[in-house]
């Protein structure tokens, strides 16, 4: 039924080739090993775009609507976008123009107009106002106002749309526009220019396609550094025009599937399928539940971490309604929507009837679709209808909601519903349906999310693989994700000549593998010689590596660059330090290195024949390693970012771990926004770099310097008493630990404007005495269960080897699991237990173990006083004791 009202809308609509075209440009993809979305949009509510393999979620299955794509009644454009993996988007492309023809085959242009800013700037640069004025100019500007809006509105407005340290400028750029002299002529200039065209460009991912030459339909151009054509008509033109548009996108979490994908059949031989994952999979609802969604598309934002712990979902639809649910509007209604999953709130349904299709979402009308069924059911709408209604609410179409009430009160009425609930729902339909969300969209997005997550739960380590080569050009991503391993317990090793590829990827003991394309200065040629020549075998020293790989390719530069990095460092005889040692000469080992393994190619490829026909082998010594010392942690650390961007064997702060945990109140991150921390004391710490000393025009001495956390830094300055009082402190790479106050900015005399807050040192130290001078207690929370002969006699052993004058106390703590019920699970057979032949068991009333404290006793040790540091914190995590300092 629902294929046989979909085709014939298809048809009378007059798009089966629309649907065609886009079927067969789909399949090639797929030919093609590109990986394609499973849909996007409201084409996935589609029967026939999923019986075509266009989309691969099932409408029918999560109630998804072909209205909401194509409505039967009111017949507009269909609008087909598809995802593809960022890397194979472009061969897509290729695909459809040689098929088609580039003369049947355009992107679409986009023009860029003249903002308020670059307005004032291009006309300053034309009318030879000076630079330094231009900018003071444009910055008087505010972000959210164009020329036009400020010198359109009247004092009152204009003081309510701008916040008030914007005011003052935007009154002085008022006031300027009105005199003769350059810069009033500047702006009256520039507020004509505003809004005009600026420059043209192509649309990200807008693709047109004619029936013959396209010049027949649109005026086209050509695209700068392409032969393609690019339509004259922008994307709005060109869809009123009644051209064909379909929007080929760029994914990248596609591309990091596939490389997941690739990953585990290179470890394992494993050949995944993300399209065929189990909906019901128990880890990956676990992964959810604990809120570890770092790494998992648009899941992975703190606030959705937080609504993950907290509504611990345990089916596909939870996660479909999230996906809906976190965004600006709609973020309201989560705590009711967790509060109801939890059995913590009763859910109220105002019809029996809306029960069916408001089960899934607790009461909650989530999606779009939700409201069309309902209007369906409750007041006979036909289709075409309820799609009327759905645009007239999304877009506040108040004239269409005026007509449609009546017709849905008294329909529903004569269906037997009461008015006055009638009237309620309507209501809180105009009130959520602005927000409701398109269910076909957040179901096909979930299920890219569901398959990340499945991928990170079963196969953690060439998951963030796959994510750290995906972010391989962002160093800080880089340095995030790799903090998202240390916390998964994923070991990542450096690069290794022996073990990487360009790419990140896992070793054979599960460890996550640096790529070798994170080496500044190593190409994607350096790369290939010596992956390829590794085939012959592992390299066995520097000089096998110089005699095996490829020199042009792999030059002077690239060695240099992998052994600062660690790629030598699997040759354990030579330290990193000895390959830069000269012996006086002034040529590094490693250049001698590298010209031993240029002459012995020359050598091999001159092939010096006998005189009885044997190729005659001429001897050339390995260069001598010399004897130096190595380099200390923190040279090797620093060396390693250089070539890197980041550290990769450790983190100088590493050993400082406690000290940044328990007694600093704020991120260097943080500090970037001071105005929420005036009045406030903070204490942050870090390595201290990029020292530099001033002096004033008046003589006074100030100074700045860097201060860098684990993945963050911030730039400081040090003024009059305070730089002189602390100045001995500011040497690049000390640890040191700052206590500050947030104030005020000072007031300008002569303006009266308030400058940004500032800090003001109260206390600088050392890193390495923090602790023993911040610590004065220590609490150890121990599980009365959990307190045997043997966990006592090794806490004592700790105790022992950590004796000082700190206070020691315990809380022993009884606990108790409780189970609650969730809805059922189907959980996959593990073979050890069950019979080959169970693929999966039903378990009915699937349960979540929680753990309650009963009983907390807070007992303060007599005799025994330790000494807080490192050494101790660390024993007790190894042997998994809870602890709070002071």
């Amino acid at each position: 039924e629902r294929i046989d009202f979909e085709l014939l809308t298809i048809e009378n609509s007059g798009y089966p080739g629309y649907f065609l075209i886009v079927q067969d440009f789909i399949a090639a993809a797929r030919e093609m090993g590109v990986s394609v979305g499973p849909g996007r949009g409201s084409a996935a509510g589609s029967v026939v775009a999923y019986c075509l393999g266009i989309t691969n979620i099932d409408p029918l299955e999560y109630q998804l609507l072909f209205e909401r794509f194509l409505n039967p009644d009111r017949v507009s454009l269909p609008d087909i976008d598809i995802d593809f993996d960022d890397e194979g988007r472009s061969r897509v492309m290729d695909y459809v123009i040689n098929k088609y023809g580039s003369k049947q085959v355009a992107q679409i242009i986009t023009y860029g107009t003249m903002a308020a800013k670059s307005s004032i700037k291009d006309t300053a640069r034309v009318l030879d106002l000076p630079l330094f004025e231009a900018e003071r100019i444009s910055k008087m500007i505010p972000g959210t106002l164009s020329l036009s809006k400020i010198f359109a509105l009247d004092e009152p407005k204009l003081k309510a749309a701008v916040r008030s340290e914007e005011y003052d400028r935007v009154r002085e750029l008022v006031e300027l526009e009105k005199r003769s002299d350059l810069s009033g002529l500047t702006i009256q200039q520039a507020r004509l220019l505003e809004g005009t065209l600026r420059n043209t460009g192509i649309h990200a991912c807008g693709v047109i396609i004619t029936p013959d030459d396209i010049t027949n339909f649109v005026p086209v151009a050509t695209a700068k550094d392409s032969d393609l054509y690019v339509t004259q008509f922008d994307n709005s033109v060109v869809e009123s025009a009644g051209l064909l548009k379909m929007d080929f996108l760029g994914l990248k979490t596609l591309t990091l599937i596939k490389d997941t994908v690739k990953l585990v059949k290179y470890r394992t031989g494993i050949e995944l399928d993300p399209d065929t994952f189990p909906i019901d999979d128990a880890k990956t609802y676990e992964l959810f539940q604990r809120g570890e969604t770092v790494g998992i598309f648009q899941y992975e934002s703190p606030g959705m971490q937080k609504y993950m712990k907290e509504l611990k979902p345990t089916v596909f639809g939870d996660l479909i309604a999230m996906n809906a649910l976190y965004r600006p509007g709609p973020i309201a209604y989560i705590p009711s929507f967790v509060k109801r999953k939890n059995g913590e709130e009763e859910i109220v349904y105002d019809l029996p009837a809306c029960e069916e299709l408001l089960k899934d979402t607790y009461g909650i009308t989530v999606y779009q679709e939700q409201v069309m069924l309902l209007s369906q059911k409750l007041a006979n709408f036909s289709k075409g209808d309820a799609d009327v209604l759905r645009k007239a609410m999304g877009k506040k179409q108040r004239d269409v909601l005026d007509k449609m009430k009546p017709k849905f009160v008294s329909q529903a009425a004569a269906n037997g519903h009461p008015e006055a609930v009638l009237e309620k729902i309507w209501k809180d339909w105009e009130a959520f349906a602005e927000y409701a969300f398109n269910k076909s969209h957040s179901t096909c997005y979930a299920w890219i999310a569901y398959q990340t997550a499945y991928l990170k739960a079963n196969y953690p380590a060439e998951y963030m693989a796959a994510v750290l080569s995906n972010n391989m050009n962002d160093i800080k991503q880089v340095s995030f994700f790799m903090e998202e391993c240390k916390r998964m317990g994923l070991q990542v090793l450096g690069p290794c000549v022996n073990e990487s590829f360009y790419k990140f990827t896992v070793n054979e003991n599960y460890a996550v593998r640096f790529g070798i394309g994170a080496v500044k200065g190593v190409g994607m040629g350096a790369v290939e010689t010596i992956v390829a020549n590794r085939k012959d075998g592992k390299y066995k020293s520097i000089f096998d590596l110089a005699k095996r790989v490829d020199l042009r390719a792999a030059n002077k530069k690239a060695f240099e660059n992998l052994a600062l990095a660690g790629g030598f460092d699997a040759f354990t005889e030579t330290k990193r330090s000895q390959y830069f040692h000269d012996e006086g000469d002034g040529i590094s080992f490693l250049e001698k290195a590298v010209r031993y393994g240029s002459k012995y190619q020359e050598n091999e490829n001159s092939s010096q024949v006998s005189l009885f026909g044997e190729a005659s082998e001429v001897q050339i010594p390995e260069p001598v390693v010399p004897a130096c010392e190595d380099w200390s942690t923190m040279e090797k650390l620093s060396r390693e970012k250089e070539v890197v961007g980041i550290y990769i064997s450790g983190h100088p702060l590493d050993d400082f771990r406690y000290e940044m945990k328990y007694f600093c109140n704020v991120r260097l991150e943080a500090l970037k926004n001071l105005e929420q921390f005036v009045g406030k004391s903070l204490t942050f710490a870090g390595i201290v770099t990029n020292v530099q000393y001033r002096t004033t025009k008046t003589g006074k001495d100030w100074g700045m310097f860097t201060l860098e956390g684990f993945d963050e830094s911030h730039d400081f300055r040090m003024f009059d008493d305070e730089f002189l009082k602390l100045r001995h402190y500011l040497s690049n790479n000390k640890f040191m630990y700052f206590k500050v106050n947030v104030k005020d900015g000072w007031v300008n005399k002569e303006t009266g404007k308030k400058s940004e807050p500032r800090i003001q040192f109260l206390e600088v130290k050392q890193l390495q005495d923090v602790l023993e001078s911040q610590a004065k207690k220590i609490t150890l929370q121990l599980d009365i269960k959990e307190i045997k002969n043997d966990f006592v006699h090794d806490l004592s052993h700790l105790f022992q080897e950590n004796k000082g004058e700190h206070s020691l106390c315990f809380e022993i703590l009884e606990t108790e699991k409780i189970r609650k019920a969730v809805e059922s699970l189907q959980v996959a057979a593990i073979d050890e237990v069950l019979p080959e032949d169970s693929a999966e068991v039903e378990i009915d009333d699937a349960e979540i173990e929680e753990t309650r404290i009963v009983t907390k006793l807070a007992m303060p040790s007599r005799k025994v006083r330790v000494k807080i540091n490192s050494d101790l914190l660390r024993g007790l995590e190894r042997l998994d004791v809870g602890f709070k300092l002071n």
